[in-house]
């Protein structure tokens, strides 16, 4: 649910501003968002606030008598914020955070486990799923996502980018020997995602070079935890992001293969709402994962 004094604000900028477009431009979101704030509060209400027409709106009783209370109540929370301004001498409160699930687990958590130590006052939370959440109607502070951006109203703080490898235990390149082509692969036993679809095999996009990925899988998992362990023990090849096999590769456990027909790497960014006011716990851990997570990437 959106937040209330967020949608409270929207709805006096909307009055303020003259409509939904002006309100738009003062708050730095788009139209379609402020639209979603004032249908939220009108159904938390049960009234109408604003009537719409394709030509005009206008405030309804309900809208004017509210838009007098919002103001006073917006005005109130400004001075109780004020008045602990100067006594924030450090990060405090809640931050609720929301990674993939690989770069959450292997990267995100360590880092915040080391913030934490840095920041006695501040409390987190860290959702870990790979399907993109809503900043505003899910209650987080900041994102951490891989891929393309799609949300032109969020700040964006670019990352180093997101690779997938190709990798196989000694073992199994000394018994099944090492391909040399992506067409090799159909040769090997090949260790596949179930996120990737239905049927056991490798996704298609991942057809580089007029060169065929594998079609088919003699070992299907939904974790990439579960597949790299396979792999550890000589089940196949396995396909994953590069931050879960780093480790294994780097003590000779995995040993990477096909350098030449890897998958394109992905973007990575971390996403937070802009505002104008100071937001002490924020900053410093936007600030503290753009020092750390550039080396660990």
């Amino acid at each position: 649910m959106m937040d209330k004094l967020r949608c409270m604000a929207v709805f006096v900028a909307v009055v303020e501003q003259g409509g939904f477009s002006a309100a738009a431009q003062a708050l730095a979101i788009s139209a379609v968002m402020v639209g979603k704030y004032i249908q939220q509060l009108e159904t938390q209400l049960g009234t109408r606030l604003i009537e719409r027409t394709t030509r005009r709106q206008s405030l309804t009783m309900a809208g004017i008598n509210y838009f007098d209370n919002c103001k006073k109540i917006l005005e109130q929370v400004r001075w109780a914020e004020s008045s602990i301004e100067s006594l924030q001498v450090a990060p405090q409160g809640l931050l609720r955070v929301s990674a993939p699930v690989n770069l959450g687990a292997m990267l995100i958590a360590p880092l915040l486990a080391d913030y934490l130590a840095q920041y006695p006052q501040v409390k987190l939370e860290l959702i870990l799923s790979n399907a993109r959440v809503d900043l505003i109607e899910d209650g987080f502070d900041l994102a951490i996502r891989t891929g393309a951006l799609r949300d032109a109203n969020l700040v964006a703080r670019a990352l180093p980018d997101y690779r997938m490898l190709l990798c196989a235990s000694p073992a199994y390149l000394q018994q099944h020997g090492t391909p040399q082509s992506p067409a090799d692969l159909a040769q090997h036993h090949c260790l596949t995602h179930l996120v990737w679809g239905h049927r056991q095999g490798w996704p298609e996009p991942l057809q580089l070079n007029q060169q065929a990925w594998p079609t088919k899988s003699r070992l299907a998992c939904n974790d990439s935890q579960a597949l790299r362990q396979a792999a550890l023990h000589g089940a196949g090849i396995v396909l994953q992001p590069e931050v879960l096999l780093a480790e294994d590769i780097h003590a000779g456990r995995l040993i990477p293969l096909l350098p030449d027909f890897l998958p394109p790497a992905l973007p990575v960014h971390l996403l937070y709402l802009p505002d104008t006011r100071p937001r002490p716990k924020l900053t410093s851990l936007v600030d503290y994962l753009l020092a750390q997570l550039p080396r660990q990437l």
